[in-house]
C-alpha cells in the first residue's frame, strides 16, 4: 500500500455498525444470520481498542414506531405494524457483549436529534438515518476533531450499512481498515471491490497486533 491509503494505527478509531440487539439476537425482529457468529470478534476488537485508549463510535439504527425516518424499502412495513430498533426499546440496545457496561442505555432523544452519547471514555454512539455512518451525522466532523484519519470497520451486515460507510469514509479521505472475519455476510468479490478502492483487508487478530505495537 502507499502512503496515501497505508494505515495510520497512531490515528485510528474503530467504527462498529449496527451491533444492536434486533439485528444480532437469534429471533430478534430482522435479525441478520452471521451476525451472532461474528460477535465475538467486534468484542475483541472493542475491548482491544478499549484496552489501548482508542476512540470508538458505535453507530446505531433507530426507527420511529411510524416509520418517518426509515429507508423507503423498510417504512412501510414498519407502517403495517413491524417493530424494530424502536427509540428505548430493548431491541435498539447495543448488545450486551460490547457495552462498556451493563447498565449502559441509549439517549434516543440526544441520538435522534443528531447528538453524540458519551458512554465511557473515548467511547460514543452515532445514530445513522441511512445505511452510511457519515450521511446526516456528526461523525466525520467527531473523527476531524479527534484527529483520526483511519478508521477500522466492522459490525452487520456487509451488503448493507459497512459498505455504504466503506465508500463513504473513502469520499472524505480516510484511510480504511476492514475486518474481515468481524463483518457479517461479507463475500469475497464485495471485499475484492473495496480492496480496490484502497480498503485494507485484515482479520481482527492482525488488526489487534497491529494496534498493540503503536501503544
Amino acid at each position: 500500500m502507499d502512503s496515501y491509503i497505508e494505515p495510520d494505527y497512531s490515528h485510528m478509531a474503530l467504527l462498529t455498525i449496527d451491533v444492536q440487539n434486533d439485528f444480532t439476537l437469534t429471533n430478534a425482529p430482522l435479525e441478520v444470520s452471521g451476525t451472532r457468529a461474528v460477535l465475538s470478534r467486534i468484542r475483541e476488537l472493542v475491548l482491544a481498542f478499549r484496552q489501548s485508549n482508542r476512540p470508538i463510535v458505535h453507530i446505531v439504527r433507530l426507527y420511529l414506531p411510524d416509520g418517518s425516518n426509515a429507508d423507503l424499502c423498510r417504512r412501510k412495513a414498519i407502517e403495517n405494524g413491524k417493530q424494530a430498533v424502536v427509540p428505548n426499546s430493548q431491541g435498539a440496545e447495543l448488545v450486551g457483549e460490547i457495552k462498556p457496561s451493563a447498565d449502559v442505555i441509549l439517549d434516543s432523544e440526544k441520538l435522534l436529534s443528531g447528538e453524540l452519547q458519551l458512554i465511557a471514555p473515548k467511547e460514543w454512539v452515532v445514530y445513522k438515518p441511512r445505511w452510511g455512518a457519515f450521511f446526516h451525522t456528526p461523525l466525520q466532523r467527531h473523527l476531524e476533531e479527534l484527529n483520526i484519519n483511519t478508521v477500522a470497520i466492522c459490525g452487520c451486515n456487509f451488503p448493507n450499512c459497512p459498505r455504504t460507510t466503506v465508500y463513504e469514509a473513502s469520499e472524505r479521505d480516510f484511510r480504511i481498515v476492514f475486518a474481515v472475519d468481524a463483518v457479517s455476510k461479507a463475500y469475497e468479490q464485495g471485499l475484492t471491490e473495496i480492496n480496490n478502492i484502497g480498503v485494507a483487508l485484515l482479520s481482527s487478530a492482525e488488526i489487534i497486533e497491529l494496534i498493540d505495537h503503536q501503544k
